[in-house]
């Protein structure tokens, strides 16, 4: 078995991958409800004859393939299942008929590639050594997020995965290349929630209310002034505020101001530190003009981080399997991902996928209503993940 053996392998079932992609973009569905998609999974690893247990944290699914030496070494392979409430506006005969919902972040690739990944493994085990643990997570794009309810559900025990190997489609990548980053790799996220509440009144009587939009004002400039003076410069930081609920007018002040935003940061001891000074803060000011803040930080995902080993394992594998050329270092990148809650528990390598092709114009940003793949980044992307789970699960290092 070599790389050209497994290209071959993939090339004679790419096309049956786009009918499969083009089924999971058509038929989207949103975090926890991923009825269809699952049973279309299970029916599928039915059809091939793949044992496997539906229903794991909400819709998921996880089954386990054995190799040679089957007690060596366990690999998890994970893709992630739900869609977008977006609309969708690609003119494809595959489009959305799922109105308002999309596969705008590729999860569908990410069924897809690992889907085929299953299929050759399970006609070739003597290709890898160990185990391969294959899990489709539900509902990553919504907190708590599905790789949480999967973990309590017990999805790394029985057996506990050695490591885990997520990809993800990068539409800043053109089809035919892969990319990497050893170490901190993706954004916590926290949701920041704040209540200001007061007496609201008569904007022409300032002594008979509390005024809770100048308390917000001075609350978003302290908060975000005191985050960017003390935060760390070896690492981006990012602080926004993107909804603000005041409901006055031009001559009352509300009695209730909303203040909505996120914070991301690549360091989990900082974000234990902001989530204070937000607090201390609200405190201050809230009480400086007479009202009250309530924060609730809905703390999101954490870090991600690549095990290093693991990342410079990938990134020789890719090299072999796709020529230097072809694969990229990556940027650390101030979104988040719920594979992250994984790697929190067991070493982990989260890669990404080139899906583009601005000839064709296909180059639209992910969460985007336009947003689509070169559909010959299947063949990578499945030949890419079988390629690197053999070569790993050979690696005697690991």
């Amino acid at each position: 078995m070599n790389a050209s053996t497994v290209k071959q392998e993939v090339k004679n079932i790419t096309d049956e991958l786009i009918s499969i992609r083009r089924y999971l973009h058509q038929n989207p569905e949103l975090s926890f409800q991923e009825i269809k998609t699952s049973k279309y999974i299970s029916e599928l690893l039915n059809k091939w004859g793949i044992e496997h247990t539906s229903n794991v944290g909400g819709y998921g699914i996880i089954g386990i393939l054995k190799g040679k030496n089957p007690d060596s070494k366990v690999i998890a392979l994970r893709a992630d299942m739900d869609a977008l409430p977006i609309i969708e506006e690609n003119n494809v005969k595959y489009c959305s008929v799922n109105d308002g919902v999309m596969h705008a972040c590729g999860h569908d690739v990410h069924m897809t590639c690992l889907l085929g990944t299953i299929k050759l493994l399970s006609e070739n085990r003597d290709w890898f050594n160990g185990s391969i643990k294959f899990i489709f997570q539900p509902a990553e794009e919504t907190l708590p997020g599905g790789a949480l309810k999967m973990i309590e559900d017990g999805v790394l025990e029985n057996p506990k995965p050695d490591l885990i190997i997520g990809q993800h489609v990068f539409p800043e990548l053109e089809s035919g290349k892969v990319g990497v980053r050893s170490g901190p790799y993706m954004a916590s996220t926290d949701e920041l929630n704040l209540t200001i509440s007061g007496r609201g009144g008569h904007g022409a009587l300032p002594q008979t209310f509390d005024d809770t939009i100048h308390t917000a004002a001075e609350l978003i400039h302290k908060i975000k002034e005191k985050v960017n003076e003390k935060a760390p410069t070896d690492y981006p930081t990012v602080l926004s505020f993107g909804k603000i609920v005041a409901d006055g007018a031009y001559n009352i002040i509300p009695k209730e101001v909303i203040i909505k935003g996120t914070f991301r940061t690549f360091d989990e001891n900082w974000r234990k530190i902001v989530h204070k000074i937000i607090k201390t803060i609200a405190t201050e000011i809230s009480a400086k003009h007479n009202t009250n803040c309530d924060v609730f930080i809905n703390s999101g995902y954490p870090v991600l981080e690549n095990d290093k080993q693991l990342a410079i394992l990938f990134e020789k594998n890719a090299i072999e399997y796709l020529g230097e050329q072809n694969v990229e270092i990556l940027d650390m990148r101030t979104t988040g991902e719920d594979f992250a809650r994984f790697t929190q528990l067991i070493p982990g390598v989260f890669y990404r996928l080139g899906i583009a092709n601005k000839k064709q114009g296909i180059n639209s940003r992910l969460h985007s209503p336009t947003f689509n793949i070169d559909e010959s980044s299947i063949e990578i992307g499945t030949g890419i993940m079988i390629w690197n789970t053999i070569m790993t699960s050979l690696d005697d290092s690991y």
